[in-house]
């Protein structure tokens, strides 16, 4: 047989240069187009993997011949169809989609073995977190393997017990037999032979890998009988030829086991080939022989590229004098003391040079062992940032010093110098603090183990401990609402996630393993069934071959994060200080004092009572002035070389940091379904996707740069630049503030405004501070953006501070890293682009362009003069994209042939009201479709111009009738006034919502006093939803349906959880569950259904939504309330209803995203996107335009809707729905169900025996009935959510049921599940002659 390895070899590809041991063979293709026959070895002379795309071949269906697609009645006009076939999208699209199912979860006191496979409990992970702890660097293994043996007996067969942490142990058992306990070698070899055999006979359902037989290898061959440290007979160690039966046996390949990381010497490898070598010829097995030769070779000839390279002599300088400042009494330097020179002048390397030197040692050393691998300069920035900002931060203190400002230049203190400082206590104190730490908690008992802290902190050296703390404690200020600070909950959650990312990055990069290349397509095509099964198979093989090369690591529970989180963040507080400096008013005096520069407080937000960290305002203020390069982690900046292609959920992006594929906020859930998902082969084309965003290379706009930078040190407002101090003046108190109570409640309205805008002005520009620095930082560089999806399958990039995602100013400071020749079509939409940002994005084509060629001479003006002209490029809706654009425009009329004219500058298209384009097309709505660009016009259609007018003639009724705030309001109504509320009034917003919503954009128009904003946006709010009500029928009964649906489903039981039924006798309830609370019936603690679905490509969405169940942590700076991500909770009903509606469009148009990006992949049309906007080469906007068409109509020609109804049908087939839990707020009757007989029947079909639905009786035992209870607040909120501020809270309905027997009766889901509503007769394919249906 051929190992597994080997057998996908033609589909596989990577190569790897390592010397010595390290180069031994992996596999040999990893995940790459082949380039070579399918049975050529990795040489080790070959060269390495650039990460690069391979060229890309003709699209299969447009090599040849252009297929037209036009019917005879397809319309004629709009964009080119000639550009390929999209049959096989079309029938991918078709296909019925694999679903991914997994049990609901339990209520907290219950269990089954079958649910504990996929929902593991928090306890649990504690344990194996716990483990992973104690086994790195040996730190107390018996204690690791006490638990370990206690979990092996508990949770045979969990998910968490895998071959990772029985290869742990087994690494562990073999060091501490070789180093640290010799003298009991043969216990701990005597303990791994054991653990092994388990693993091999199957008893404990884990089967051995590569790494456990390289274990068993390294047991034979340091402790066999003929070795100097042979151990006790009666351990009876594995012979190589059993060895190799077995690996032969379960397909294993020899050169995976020899070249394992288990593997610590160079000659311990080569002996095991020699072993294993013999084995084979003993066995007469020549394949094996022959492998294990090829390896031998490979591993002793690979060349070192330096080898005859000398060592370039550095620029030295002459050594400065030793200067000591001597201070007078008030702090001022009176005289300088120049220490004497030796005659002989000394040298040395300047700093930033020596600093560079040391960095580029690393490489050299990256080099020598990876070749001409471009991975290692990336691997450099993500592993050494920390040493290199310690000694960035070093030398501005040793500089300050050295001048005798230390602490004296009190006000010009610089940031960088108190990050030093705080550094250098910080380390010692966390080093003290382990310490203690660990001798506290040498006698505890195994029950207390959870609460053992020791072994986390240890798991990384102090000094790097103190630095991260630092950098993310100074990342959080200004989040999570909190004005110059921040949560504390969201503080110790943030340091301890960071401690456990830094751990598991120290561990994938501890092995130098190779990184696979993604081909970006297949040759067969990405919809394909052939193309389909290639993307999985190299995926799988890439992902097998990364967890097998990486240590294993456990995950930890917020708990464990927030107790580490609380120890670091503690000591920080007590350890930074910074001096302050005021004038005394009274004498005059310059005063100074040392102060905390970071304080615990409380403040309330949105009714609750929250801890909060602040930061000292001197912190605050240096934050929006320095440089804040040294605060930045390598995962929030781009990267250096194409990002790790994503193998599995939590496989991908960045090299070694570790990221999940989906953004979820701590739902067990979520995780379980896209792991599920992924190990099925679900995700490959949802992963395809996200591998094309993150290789659309980048770079910064140095033009742009220049003049933001200039601005920027100007201290000016511009654009989205705020000013250094905020010029608006303070509200001035009136003079009858003590006598007109009006006046006083004016005068406080106004004043909190002016304090918000305050402190958003100054969060602002710490934002911006982050923008710049890593700007400039990346000046000249290619970069890559990996990308991520949020759980409804939108994409974002996955560093938050510089990417196309961002405002205005960040798009345009980025530009495509690749230039393509304008070409005459290419040039018209250049000129396009510009009118659009400019807000001139309602005419047709012509009249923009015409727009332009009208403004050309305020263009010039604008590239030539931007800061001191006529500033035309300022009055911009984007006003840095186009200034962008305009330098673009400039340039390419100028270069003598503007047709050939390189450009990389980002041409957009930009969907209309996206949201409303699928609702129109799902409901087949002509009038929608119409409203909305779907339909063929002459001209663009604006909806949001065509509410506001609705809006503004609306108004005219309450102006007669003398309404003040209509008054206000007339001639006020912008389109970007309604334009979000139009937006999202499809997507279920409410009445709060609309209203925030609108409050905010009367606050930033400034045409609205402070003290009415509140009773403008409330009374607009109602004008606006009033207006709209008409617009939208058809997506207003999609809509309908989808909250149906989801209440439904959120009030559904499983069947096997009703008592009596049948399966219900598998769950085992823990502990006597709680007496229902006041006004709550039985069946409520069984309501634990999410709304699940799935996207055309695959991906389970699996809604979040669930009651709040927090836990009490105490820790060393306040009582903390987190919620356990791993505790089930009931669902909430209400959420899941009202955010049904907007996550099934986003998960749509998050498909329509995806499918674009791979049509435009296989077609090599850059391609960028932001959710609705598509971006591509101005030369590449026909192609890309037709793709979108030719996407969004192959998605909308598959009945999307009849397939979600299909699949919810077959998901909840067997849900059972309480008849109780319908009655309330007349639901049932919104069904068109009435109870009569305590039967459920049609209200039209009352007489007798016209019954529609049987209820099913189980023995359930009735509760009285009770009134309702509000339920009471949570002190402590820990984190906002997205969705949530678009949500209003609402309470469950209150069952008014006066015949309890009804606790007892329930009908199915699909019973009562209502009808698709009737679809219109617009036909999708009319899209194709729609020209501004994306412009």
């Amino acid at each position: 047989m051929i190992p597994i390895a080997r057998r996908s070899a033609h589909r596989l590809d990577t190569t790897l240069v390592l010397c010595s041991r390290q180069g031994l063979p992996r596999p040999a293709r990893l995940y790459s187009s082949p380039s070579k026959r399918a049975n050529a070895p990795a040489l080790a002379t070959s060269s390495t993997s650039h990460l690069d795309y391979p060229p890309i071949p003709p699209h299969p269906l447009t090599s040849q011949q252009h297929v037209t697609r036009d019917g005879p009645n397809s319309p004629k006009v709009g964009f080119p169809s000639e550009y390929g076939d999209m049959s096989d999208m079309q029938g991918f699209l078709k296909r019925r989609t694999p679903y991914t199912i997994l049990p609901t979860p339990l209520p907290e006191n219950s269990s089954s073995p079958f649910h504990s496979i996929h929902f593991s409990d928090s306890p649990t992970l504690d344990l194996v977190s716990v483990i992973d702890a104690c086994l790195h660097n040996l730190y107390d293994v018996p204690r690791a393997k006490e638990i370990f043996e206690r979990l092996r007996k508990s949770k045979k067969g969990d998910p968490l017990m895998s071959a990772g942490i029985y290869n742990s142990l087994l690494g562990a058992f073999m060091e501490m037999a070789s180093t640290k306990e010799p003298t009991k070698a043969s216990y701990w070899v005597e303990d791994a032979v054991a653990l092994y055999e388990a693993m091999e006979s199957g008893s404990d359902q884990v089967a051995p890998t590569a790494n456990t037989y390289a274990h068993m290898l390294l047991a034979w061959l340091r402790f066999n009988p003929e070795t100097q440290s042979p151990i006790s007979a009666t351990v009876e160690l594995h012979e190589p030829v059993r060895l190799l039966r077995c690996l032969i046996d379960r397909d294993i390949s020899v050169a995976l086991v020899v070249s394992d990381r288990a593997f610590k010497s160079n000659e311990e490898a080569a002996m095991a080939i020699k072993v294993l070598s013999k084995a084979a010829v003993e066995m007469n097995v020549s394949r094996i022989v022959s492998e294990l030769g090829m390896a031998k070779v490979q591993g002793s000839h690979a060349p070192d590229p330096l080898e005859d390279i000398p060592e370039a002599i550095p620029v030295q300088r002459v050594k400065k004098p030793d200067v000591q400042a001597i201070h007078g009494p008030d702090g001022s330097v009176v005289d300088i003391d120049i220490k004497a020179q030796a005659e002989e002048p000394e040298y040395e390397v300047p700093f930033h040079l020596a600093n560079l030197r040391k960095h580029l040692a690393q490489v050299t050393l990256a080099r020598r062992v990876l070749s001409e691998d471009s991975a290692a300069r990336q691997k450099l920035l993500e592993e050494s940032v920390y040493d290199v900002a310690v000694e960035r931060l070093k030398h501005q203190a040793t500089l300050f010093e050295t001048l005798g400002l230390q602490d004296k230049g009190l006000n010009n203190a610089d940031l960088r110098a108190w990050m030093w400082a705080w550094h250098e206590k910080l380390q010692v104190r966390i080093k003290a603090e382990v310490a203690n730490l660990v001798q506290s908690e040498i006698n505890l008992s195994m029950a207390r183990s959870l609460n053992r802290l020791g072994p986390f902190l240890s798991l990384i050296k102090p000094e790097k401990l103190s630095l991260l703390t630092i950098l993310e404690v100074m990342h959080l200020q200004g989040s999570g609402g909190v004005t110059e600070g921040m949560k504390t909950a969201r503080a110790l959650i943030a340091v301890g996630r960071a401690v456990e990312i830094e751990y598991k990055a120290e561990m994938c990069k501890k092995n130098n393993i190779a990184i696979p290349n993604s081909s970006g397509r297949t040759d067969h095509g990405f919809f394909s069934n052939l193309g389909y099964r290639d993307l999985f198979a190299r995926r799988v093989a890439a992902r097998k071959y990364m967890e097998d090369s990486e240590e294993w690591t456990s995950d930890w529970t917020q708990i464990v994060r927030v107790r580490v989180g609380s120890v670091l963040v503690d000591a920080l507080m007590d350890v930074a200080t910074v001096t302050r400096t005021a004038l005394d008013k009274r004498t005059g005096e310059t005063v100074s004092e040392q102060q905390p520069a970071f304080f615990h407080s409380y403040e309330y937000l949105r009714g609750h009572k929250l801890g909060v960290i602040k930061l000292n305002p001197v912190v605050s203020e240096r934050i929006a002035k320095d440089q804040l390069r040294e605060t930045l982690h390598p995962r929030h900046l781009p990267m250096l070389v194409k990002p790790k292609p994503w193998l599995s959920h939590d496989q991908g992006g960045y090299l070694y940091n570790k990221t999940s594929a989906m953004r979820y906020k701590d739902s067990q859930e979520q995780y379980s379904y896209l792991r599920q998902a992924s190990s099925l082969g679900n995700l490959e084309l949802v992963y395809a996707s996200l591998d094309v965003l993150g290789n659309t290379p980048w770079q910064i706009n140095r033009r742009i740069f220049d003049i933001v930078l200039e601005v920027w040190n100007s201290g000016k407002q511009l654009g989205k630049i705020p000013s250094a101090v905020y010029e608006e003046p303070e509200p001035e108190k009136p003079e009858n503030f003590d006598s007109d109570p009006k006046a006083k409640t004016i005068y406080y309205a106004r004043h909190r405004q002016y304090a918000i805008n305050k402190a958003n002005n100054h969060s602002d520009r710490c934002n911006i501070n982050y923008k710049i620095e890593i700007a400039r930082t990346f000046l000249g560089d290619t970069i890559y953006l990996p990308h991520n999806v949020d759980f409804r399958g939108r994409a974002y990039p996955i560093p938050p501070h510089l990417n196309h995602i961002g405002d205005d100013l960040s798009r345009g400071l980025l530009k495509f890293g690749e230039s393509r020749p304008l070409g005459e079509r290419g040039l018209r939409w250049l000129k396009i682009h510009i009118a659009n940002l400019y807000g001139y994005d309602k005419g047709t084509f012509e009249e923009r362009i015409q727009f332009v060629h009208d403004h050309m001479e305020d263009i010039y003006d604008s590239v030539d003069k931007p800061l001191d002209g006529k500033c035309w490029w300022q009055k911009a809706d984007d006003p840095w994209q186009c200034l962008a654009a305009c330098m673009e425009i400039k340039a390419a009329l100028e270069s003598g042939d503007p047709h050939a004219y390189e450009s990389a500058l980002p041409v957009h298209q930009d969907g209309t009201c996206n949201g409303l384009q699928h609702y129109a097309a799902l409901g087949g709505d002509a009038r929608g479709a119409a409203q909305v660009n779907l339909s063929i016009t002459e001209k663009p259609s604006d909806v949001y111009t065509y509410v506001a007018d609705m809006v503004q003639e609306s108004l005219k009724e309450d102006i007669a009738k003398g309404d003040r705030i209509a008054i206000k309001l007339d001639g006020k109504i912008a389109r970007k006034v309604v334009k979000q509320t139009v937006m999202t009034t499809v997507y279920g917003v409410t009445f709060i919502g609309a209203r925030e919503q609108i409050g905010r954009q009367l606050r930033d128009s400034g045409n609205i006093d402070a003290e009415d904003a509140w009773a403008a946006s409330s009374y607009l709010a109602r004008k606006v939803l009033s207006c709209i009500g008409d617009l939208f029928t058809g997506a207003k009964g999609i809509q309908n349906w989808l909250n149906t649906a989801a209440r439904l489903i959120s009030k559904s039981i499983p069947p096997e959880r009703i008592p009596g039924a049948p399966g219900s006798d598998q769950i085992v309830v823990k502990k006597r569950p709680d007496p229902p609370k006041k006004g709550k019936k039985s069946w409520t603690k069984e309501q634990m259904t999410s709304v699940i679905w799935t996207t055309p490509l695959g991906l389970p969405i699996v809604q979040p939504y669930r009651q709040v169940k927090r836990k009490q942590i105490k820790t060393q700076l306040q009582t903390v309330y987190i919620s356990d991500p791993n505790t089930p909770a009931t669902v909430n009903t209400m959420k899941q209803a009202s955010a049904f509606p907007p996550n099934f469009i986003h998960s749509l148009d998050a498909t329509h995203m995806m499918l674009t990006a791979l049509e435009c992949r296989s077609r090599d049309v850059t391609f960028a996107s932001v959710h609705d906007s598509y971006w591509t080469h101005a030369c590449s906007v026909d192609e890309m335009s037709a793709v979108i068409r030719d996407t969004f109509i192959a998605l909308h020609s598959s009945d999307v809707l009849s397939r979600l109804d299909e699949e919810l049908r077959e998901r909840y087939k067997n849900h059972k729905i309480p008849v109780a839990s319908l009655k309330g707020g007349g639901f049932l009757t919104k069904l068109g169900y009435t109870v009569k007989d305590r039967r459920v029947v049609r209200l039209d079909e009352q007489s007798a025996g016209s019954t529609l639905i049987d209820t099913e009786e189980y023995g359930v035992e009735p509760q009285p009935k009770k009134g309702r209870s509000r339920p009471r607040g949570i002190e402590a909120d820990e984190f906002d959510e997205e969705m949530e501020e678009e949500i209003e809270e609402n309470e469950e309905e209150e069952v008014n049921d006066n015949d309890e027997e009804l606790d007892k009766k329930f009908v199915n889901f699909i019973d009562i599940l209502p009808p698709l509503p009737a679809k219109g007769q617009f036909d999708v394919s009319t899209i194709k002659g729609s020209l501004y249906f994306f412009s």
